[in-house]
């Protein structure tokens, strides 16, 4: 992760409310029968995996037992209605997910292995996996096992995820110069030097350059209160949650 992905929370501020997330809608389902459910609860997995990951390599596995671990986790889950006796007023996703792999690690090694072994199902690809164990070495030496630890790992994922979704609009939109240009604009403001370099770059004015800029800053901020919409039982818990995730950032 780079710098450019850690800023100021008040890009969340003047960002709209939402009217559902998907882990309400998880929470409001409480069945892996529902459709509704299973679609909103494997969209999260794939998105936020990697915190789990990392706790499972920070408990002392090894890359692949960490790998079946984390892959028969998610396979276990949305095979089965673990999620009936989850309480809404339970809250958030990563409380959710890292009080269930602790008692997954404690009692289901020997399944996790036999549901591997027997073709159960595989969430995320090969490649996946590697990068993940790509990003786990980059971690900070001397991360502790502790739920801050994975809060943190869990915020940078959500950082990621915003960044991600701003480079894809930018690229759809042929405006991929614009987000290489721009990004590191996400961490600190323009000065007025920088304005005009890009302006005479792009051919706009450093007027323009700067409204542009704001507006690029505000959308990812957007973005970001969306993601963290997702992990999150009522619309009204964003700005704690926000809140609490960009502490431990800067810790």
């Amino acid at each position: 992760m780079d710098g450019s992905q850690r800023q100021p929370a008040d890009f969340l501020s003047a960002s709209p409310q939402f009217s559902t997330t998907h882990w309400s809608d998880v929470l409001t389902a409480g069945d892996t029968r529902s459709p509704q459910a299973i679609a909103a609860l494997e969209k999260l997995c794939r998105a936020y995996w990697y915190p789990l990951y990392a706790h499972v390599r920070r408990r002392g596995h090894g890359q692949d037992d960490a790998q079946e671990l984390t892959q028969g986790f998610f396979a276990r889950l949305l095979e089965h209605n673990d999620l009936a006796a989850v309480s809404p007023q339970k809250g958030k996703f990563r409380s959710f997910l890292l009080a269930a792999m602790n008692h997954f690690l404690a009692n289901e090694w020997d399944r996790a292995r036999a549901a591997k072994r027997g073709g159960g199902q595989v969430l995320l690809s090969l490649d996946e996996t590697r990068m993940g164990e790509e990003r786990f070495l980059h971690e900070p030496t001397g991360e502790t096992l502790s739920p801050q630890a994975f809060d943190r790992a869990w915020a940078l994922t959500l950082l990621d995820q915003a960044l991600r979704r701003l480079e894809g609009e930018f690229a759809e939109a042929g405006k991929a110069l614009h987000y290489g240009e721009w990004k590191v604009f996400l961490s600190r403001e323009a000065t007025a030097r920088e304005r005009e370099a890009a302006g005479a770059m792009m051919g706009m004015t450093s007027g323009a350059v700067a409204v542009a800029v704001h507006r690029f800053r505000q959308r990812y901020g957007e973005l970001l209160r969306e993601e963290v919409a997702q992990t999150v039982a009522q619309p009204g818990d964003v700005d704690e949650e926000w809140r609490y995730l960009f502490t431990l950032l800067n810790q």
